[in-house]
């Protein structure tokens, strides 16, 4: 499994910046691919998740009504539209994808390059 992330940069305060994943080396069909973060000190955290199948979401309380995730299966792509951004959310963005379960609760095992995502206040 392959996943390249892209779309990061510097946005201000009560912006928008969507990010990119495009996933390559297998079928995706019973899979589930999401978005991680990682600020400066903290441990890596789950940002949002969609199974690609049903097309199911899930969000981390901290974006929920901000952030949302999107697929294109014919692009075998998946977005992260991040809107209303604070400085909190600056941090290294990664796109991960596996079993659903991994994804959703767990720690997956295969991981996009990192992209950096800084809000100025």
């Amino acid at each position: 499994v392959q996943l390249q992330a892209s779309g990061g940069g510097l946005v201000q305060t009560g912006g928008s910046v969507r990010l990119s994943c495009a996933a390559s080396g297998r079928t995706f069909s019973n899979y589930a691919m999401g978005w991680f973060r990682q600020a400066p000190g903290k441990e890596r955290e789950f940002v949002a998740g969609i199974k690609w199948d049903n097309g199911y979401t899930l969000y981390a309380d901290s974006v929920k009504g901000r952030f949302t995730i999107s697929r294109d299966n014919v692009k075998n792509t998946v977005y992260l539209q991040m809107n209303s951004l604070k400085p909190d959310d600056t941090a290294v963005y990664y796109c991960a994808a596996d079993r659903p379960s991994l994804v959703l609760y767990g720690t997956p095992d295969y991981w996009g390059q990192g992209t950096q995502v800084t809000v100025s206040s």
